[in-house]
C-alpha cells in the first residue's frame, strides 16, 4: 500500500472528493431504524406464533408497533424543525418526548389492555423493536456526515 505522500503509484482510483453533509439524516434514520424493528419483531413473531398462536404474533408486532410510533414522532419532529429551526430543536424535542410519554400514557390507560394480548409477547416485541432501533439509530449517526465548521471561502488571488 502506498500513499500520496510517497513516490510511486498513487493509493486508491481517483481522487479524494469532498462529500458534504448528509442531506436528510432524521429521514434516513428512521427508515434504517424502522427497517431494523420490523425485520426483528418478523422473526420474533415466529416463535410467538408457534407457541401461543395468531394472538401471540399479533402481540408481538403490536409491543414493537407502540415503540416504533413513539421513537418514529421524535425523528419526524427532527426533520421538520431541525431545518427551519436547529436551535430551537431541542426544546421541541423536550416538549414532544413530554408529549409522547404522557399521551400514551393516557391512551393506554384509556383502552386498556385487549382480551387476547399477550403481555410477555408484547413486552418481548416491545423490548426488541427498542434494542434494534437504538442500533440501527446509532450506526446510522456513526455514519452521517455533519458539518461542524463553515466552508473556508475562496479567496481571489492575484498574482502582483
Amino acid at each position: 500500500m502506498t500513499s500520496n505522500a510517497e513516490s510511486g503509484h498513487a493509493s486508491g482510483s481517483g481522487p479524494v472528493g469532498v462529500s458534504g453533509p448528509t442531506g436528510s439524516l432524521w429521514l434516513g434514520l428512521l427508515r434504517l431504524s424502522s427497517l431494523a424493528a420490523a425485520a426483528g419483531l418478523a422473526v420474533c413473531s415466529v416463535p410467538a406464533a408457534l407457541l401461543d398462536g395468531v394472538n401471540g404474533a399479533f402481540s408481538v408486532v403490536l409491543g414493537g408497533l407502540l415503540v416504533m410510533a413513539f421513537f418514529g414522532i421524535s425523528l419526524l419532529v427532527g426533520h421538520f424543525v431541525g431545518r427551519s429551526n436547529p436551535s430551537g430543536a431541542i426544546g421541541v424535542f423536550v416538549a414532544t418526548y413530554f408529549i409522547k410519554v404522557v399521551g400514551f400514557a393516557v391512551v393506554l390507560f384509556l383502552i386498556g389492555a385487549p382480551e387476547w394480548l399477550h403481555g410477555r409477547w408484547f413486552l418481548i416485541g416491545a423490548v426488541v423493536a427498542v434494542l434494534l432501533w437504538q442500533a440501527a439509530e446509532l450506526y446510522g449517526f456513526s455514519k452521517a456526515r455533519l458539518q461542524i465548521y463553515n466552508d473556508p471561502e475562496t479567496k481571489e488571488r492575484h498574482d502582483v
